[in-house]
């Protein structure tokens, strides 16, 4: 099973950015799409982007683009993903997942590996 470890969360001020790393290790990354999903206080875990393993294609839930940016360097087997124009509602913890399975969608069951977690917080 692949492991996963978020990096670079932290506290920005509204309109600042942050990129956060999933950095993995065990398995063929390039095997697994990679997701980035967000859980604020209080609320359910919800899609933020996701890159495919092959063919460059990527998701965005609706809220993010054009602000944030999901990246991929196989070489360092690590997905980034790029946020800018933070705001408060951007508050959460930002876990990374990976899915070995051959369909590629936001759908959180999908990802059978996840992180712990990196906490952003945005404020206002």
């Amino acid at each position: 099973q692949v492991q996963l470890v978020e990096s670079g969360g932290g506290l920005v001020q509204a309109g600042g950015s942050l990129r956060l790393s999933c950095a993995t290790s065990g398995r063929t990354f390039s095997n697994y799409h990679i997701g980035w999903f967000r859980q604020a206080p209080g609320k359910e875990r919800e899609f933020v982007a996701a890159f495919a393993r092959s063919g460059g294609r990527t998701l965005y839930t609706d809220s993010v683009k054009g602000r944030f940016t999901i990246s991929r360097d196989n070489a360092k087997s690590t997905v980034y993903l790029r946020m800018n124009s933070l705001s408060p509602e951007d508050t959460a913890v930002y876990y990374c997942a990976a899915s070995l399975l051959p369909i590629f969608r936001r759908l959180e069951s999908d990802f059978g590996s996840w992180g712990q977690g990196t906490q952003v917080t945005v404020s206002s």
